[in-house]
């Protein structure tokens, strides 16, 4: 039995030869790549949820909508715009047009009441107007009509889009007729209607903005015949179109 212990401990505890050396080579090397190859595989999804929190999320600000009784109460705003219009002479100067045109701009004054989507109104403006027009020679020498100021106040119809409100808009319209021949002058305040449509939008919290489209009736001046030294008096009759853009603010 010693014999026997000696040759197994001979084989066990003897150095490896070549051979055997090479062929345990390939089997390591399998070993070492596959636990790599398992590494890779355990840590992957760790590092991709790192990555993903580290990252930051970007989210945009919700977009700001009107609630349903965003356009009731009071609101105040400015207005600009350009005016064109037509002044028909008739009786002692003769019988012609002059086209005043020009800039038109000032304050704005309303108050909304909501029901649903509906949204009733009453607003009033007045703007300065620098709008002239002069006869030619030929026809009435000096002949010319202007409209420097212009006030309307207008019942407001509209019907609520979230932050867009489409309007429909009609009333009272009153400014100064200055009519002017070469022997004088008249400047009066007339009174007449106005109407028209818009529409405004919401762009942020408690304020809007406003393109709108106004046409204007004055009705007649009268340039009386000792006023501006005419044969008889003369008559003028002025209209008006108006578009402009205006920006509200609600309280």
């Amino acid at each position: 039995s010693l014999k026997r212990r000696h040759e197994w401990f001979s084989v066990t505890a003897r150095p490896k030869t070549r051979s055997e050396s090479r062929k345990a080579e390939p089997m390591k090397t399998r070993m070492i790549l596959t636990g790599i190859a398992a590494a890779v595989l355990l840590t992957a999804p760790l590092a991709a949820q790192a990555a993903d929190l580290a990252r930051p999320r970007y989210e945009a600000p919700p977009a700001y909508a009107v609630p349903p009784s965003g356009w009731a109460g009071l609101y105040i705003g400015l207005n600009a715009g350009y005016m064109w219009g037509k002044a028909k002479w008739s009786g002692g100067a003769g019988t012609f047009d002059v086209s005043p045109d020009g800039f038109i701009g000032g304050g704005t004054l309303g108050y909304n009441f909501q029901a649903g989507e509906w949204v009733l109104g009453l607003e009033g403006d007045i703007d300065y107007v620098n709008a002239k027009d002069t006869a030619l020679a030929a026809v009435c020498a000096s002949c010319s009509f202007e409209n420097t100021w212009l006030a309307t106040l207008r019942g407001r119809v509209g019907y609520s889009f979230g932050q867009w409100l489409p309007y429909l808009t009609g009333g009272g319209a009153w400014g100064n007729a200055k009519v002017q021949s070469a022997g004088g002058s008249v400047s009066d305040t007339k009174g007449g209607w106005s109407a028209g449509g818009g529409i405004e939008y919401a762009f942020l919290g408690p304020w809007s903005a406003k393109i709108e489209y106004l046409y204007v009736d004055l009705g007649t001046a009268t340039c009386t015949a000792a006023a501006c030294v005419l044969p008889a008096d003369a008559k003028i009759d002025f209209t008006a179109n108006i578009f402009r853009a205006g920006v509200n603010y609600r309280f």
